[in-house]
């Protein structure tokens, strides 16, 4: 039987005595603060002598791990074990969502496919191969085999990633180790729950099925939960924007609890739960979160993740056995010889296949991330939970153990030279470049700014002139070494390269300027940056721009077809709506920002590539110019249809503007002592709040337009009396449509009439595999009354061309009111005859 051994090995319950709490509150609170000490000062050794952190910790720990046996001053370290409790229910939900927070979830997205094909297909198939070979070439039976795969298939990449931040490693290399790790870690502890069962209580068909079952309740349960609890908590951060110990307060909680409600009440994945909530409040969320706040918000994350990462990998060499290590030796050298074996079949099997629905990755991708499949921090806490009674703990424990031990050893502190010998880490020669004409620019200010020293008259011209001399010595070197990069290793499409980045590089500097003024909310400058960000890594590494970034038509085609169900759904609709004016005012942000973006570039395009060849120039001009008349005709498109909208936009930024320049001034006279301390808050709060009142204005109010004008122009409303109209006209429901949406689709059951309050709609039919357009209709029109009347199929497609405004009468509210109304029963019956049988929409 499974559940009740399952059960309580994925609840993971936490009333277990810890395994280290035979000593007194003063003795550890001793050892954690001695081993964080510890942990800061390994931290400045590995800083100064660039050592990879985390083996440098397991390594300390070990060492600390032989003297405390015979230096009686270090024996109460010996005594300190890890305790799985404490991984699980107060290490494990800061990592996982540190991580989650600071992981941009649309490279995420774009590379959703292989991670999720290493997380789910690629655990299962090294579950199958490490327990197979373990089973073959040991005396372990085939079902412990296959829950010891299952532990160490999970991979941790914490001393990876550190690594890539230190190489320069390519973003998307880092996104696909990292997101790998986050979704196997909560396969894993799923798996590993229904091989315990099966290893002791047997195999069978019935618990086969049950099993399965399990895995995609406790992991698509886990999703749903910290979906919830991500969206309540979002809703309550926005209602305490700009007080930071609330908002860290709340996502803290956020961490923790959707771990311990999703694993300990719900019995679902709280791995997940917490990797979702993290996702959520690191993308949707970080608009919730005031601008103040957040970059304090990133520090005190990274901070966290910091703290428990050194107090692991510092436990887990002080819990090292070497004894134990020697006794299973044969078993762990099968055991390493398997992970590698499982590793390269899962990288190079399964990571091609995703190449013919996602962008492809890269063989030397490949490489690094099959050597790179770390273990650490999951692997230990999963063995360590197994119960006393599974006969194979102690034998597995040590076994896990030595398999960390050797990644962390060997594989972390060679995948280094490996990322060197693949190129990985090596800048291109735009960047080279890059790098040598800032340091021209940093020179050229520098010499500038020696005269200032002499202002005084105390300054030895003796030592300005030295300066100012060694300053022109550097200047000529560094001009003579991009004079011979040119010639020697630019060619012209990486001269391309150089003068795109640079563009690129003075766009993200405006945006992050914009933004700081609060020009442009936390959302818009996300995309813009992240736009930026997939162009500069495209042209650094493939030579060429991307095809789309914010405005990707195949996400695009996503969202609407999301919408055309929402639309469907009545208790949705209203969903469907919000998401309509949200995806309007983030068409005209975004397109403002980007137009005040490529205005500044072509402003100083000349100054930026003054060294380049003109032809290469010219071609970025370009570029730029029809970027900047696509942000144009997307303004003048939403400016046209929403005229109220726009002037809102407008005022929200000039309120955001006035506030800024006060609040500067305020903290100005603040720190110089001319406003009390108590007096500039009180200011400075009145200011923010006048801001979020503005910023909280329901978009749908400024779009809205009065229905009952165009009800009227409906033939069979005409003539209605005003009391029964008026019935009818309350009825209508408002939504906004984003351009290139179908608002309805040919074949489809109707039941809603349409109203344009603005925009244009086209009318087009499917004739014999080709689209014809039928008709154009403009604000004060309206389409889909057959449907309405006659409840047959759209015989066409209606097509937002631009941002429309619409109102959709359903025939269910309708009905609500034709029977009480005879006066619009007889107008809709005399329609319904005249139009029988006709084509329409």
């Amino acid at each position: 039987m499974m559940p009740s051994t399952l059960s309580s090995f994925l609840v993971l319950a936490s009333s277990e005595p810890s395994s280290g709490g035979g000593h007194g509150v003063t003795e550890q609170v001793a050892v954690i603060f001695a081993l964080l000490l510890l942990a800061a000062a390994v931290l400045a050794i590995c800083n100064r002598w660039k050592l990879p952190f985390t083996v440098m910790l397991v390594m300390i720990g070990l060492t600390l791990a032989l003297i405390s046996k015979h230096v009686p001053t270090f024996r109460l370290l010996a005594e300190y074990t890890i305790s799985p409790d404490v991984i699980l229910f107060v290490f494990l939900p800061t990592l996982v969502f540190e991580s989650a927070y600071n992981l941009e979830v649309r490279q995420l997205q774009k590379n959703l496919l292989p991670v999720l094909m290493l997380a789910i297909p690629g655990l299962l198939l090294s579950t199958l191969i490490i327990g197979g070979i373990v089973a073959l070439l040991t005396e372990i039976p085939l079902a412990a085999a296959l829950l010891l795969g299952s532990i160490l298939s999970a991979t941790d990449p914490v001393a990876v990633i550190a690594l890539f931040k230190q190489l320069g490693a390519p973003k998307r290399l880092t996104v696909l180790v990292e997101g790998e790790s986050l979704f196997n870690d909560a396969t894993s502890i799923v798996v590993a729950g229904i091989l315990l069962s099966v290893a002791t209580d047997g195999f069978s068909g019935g618990a086969a099925l049950q099993g399965l079952a399990q895995f995609f309740v406790v992991f698509f349960g886990g999703i749903f939960v910290g979906m919830l609890l991500g969206w309540v908590f979002g809703q309550l951060l926005q209602r305490v924007r700009a007080n930071s110990d609330i908002e860290i307060s709340l996502t803290m909680v956020l961490a923790y609890g959707s771990f311990l409600i999703a694993e300990h009440y719900l019995h679902v994945s709280g791995v997940m739960a917490t990797l979702v909530a993290g996702l959520m409040m690191g993308s949707w969320g970080r608009t919730k979160i005031s601008p103040e706040v957040g970059g304090f918000m990133h520090h005190f994350w990274e901070y966290m993740a910091f703290v428990c990462n050194a107090l692991i990998f510092l436990l887990v060499g002080l819990s090292v056995d070497l004894s134990d290590l020697y006794n299973a030796i044969g078993v762990l050298v099968v055991v390493l010889v398997a992970m590698q074996i499982s590793r390269a079949v899962v990288i190079f099997g399964l990571v091609p296949l995703t190449g013919k629905f996602s962008q492809t990755v890269s063989k030397a991708y490949q490489i690094v991330m099959g050597w790179g499949g770390l273990r650490g921090a999951i692997a230990l806490a999963i063995v360590l939970y197994l119960p006393d009674s599974f006969p194979y703990k102690s034998q597995f424990t040590a076994v896990v153990m030595g398999a960390v031990l050797f990644t962390l050893i060997v594989q972390a502190t060679t995948i280094g030279r490996l990322v060197r010998t693949l190129g990985l880490d090596q800048p291109s020669a735009a960047d080279k470049l890059a790098r040598i004409e800032g340091q021209i620019t940093a020179k050229h200010n520098a010499l500038k700014r020696v005269p200032e020293l002499q202002a005084g008259g105390f300054f030895s011209s003796v030592i300005a002139s030295r300066l100012q001399d060694r300053l022109l010595r550097e200047l000529d070197e560094l001009t003579s070494e991009r004079e011979s990069l040119r010639a020697h290793e630019l060619s012209s499409d990486e001269e391309r390269a150089v003068v795109f980045l640079r563009c690129f590089g003075l766009e993200r500097k405006l945006y992050f300027d914009m933004f700081t003024k609060r020009h442009l909310s936390e959302r818009v400058y996300r995309d813009l940056a992240f736009s930026l960000e997939l162009c500069s890594e495209s042209m650094r590494y493939q030579g060429e721009l991307p095809k789309a970034t914010i405005y990707d038509p195949k996400r695009q085609a996503i969202r609407q077809k999301v919408t055309q169900v929402m639309q469907q759904i009545p208790l949705a609709r209203w969903w469907a709506s919000r998401i309509g004016v949200a995806r309007t005012s983030g068409e005209y942000a975004r397109a403002w920002g980007r137009y005040q973006g490529c205005d500044q570039v072509l402003a100083h395009l000349d100054k930026i590539a003054k060294q380049e060849d003109r032809s290469v120039v010219e071609e970025v001009r370009r570029r730029y110019q029809a970027w900047q008349a696509s942000a144009k005709s997307r303004i003048d498109a939403v400016a046209e249809q929403f005229p109220e909208f726009v002037q809102l936009m407008q005022e929200q930024l000039g309120e955001r503007l006035v506030s800024q320049a006060q609040r500067e001034v305020i903290q100005s006279e603040n720190i110089a002592g001319t406003i009390p301390d108590g007096i500039a808050s009180e200011i400075i709060e009145n200011l923010r709040q006048h801001v979020g009142q503005l910023d909280a204005k329901t978009l749908n109010a400024q779009l809205h337009v009065d229905p009952s004008e165009l009800l009227r122009k409906v033939p069979f409303f005409e003539q209605t009396p005003r009391e029964e109209f008026n019935r009818v006209a309350s009825k209508l429901r408002e939504h906004t449509v984003p351009s290139g949406q179908d608002i309805i689709c040919e074949g489809q059951a109707g039941d809603s009439l349409f109203l344009i309050a603005r925009g244009v709609v086209r009318v087009v039919k499917d004739v014999d595999g080709e689209t014809k357009q039928l008709n154009t209709l403009v604000a004060g029109q309206f389409f889909g009354e057959l449907a309405l009347l006659l409840r047959e199929p759209r015989s066409a497609t209606c097509r937002a061309v631009t941002p429309c405004a619409l109102y959709e009468l359903r025939r269910v509210d309708l009905d609500a009111v034709r029977s009480a109304c005879p006066a619009i029963q007889h107008s809709l019956e005399e329609v319904a005859r005249e139009r029988h049988g006709r084509d329409g929409t």
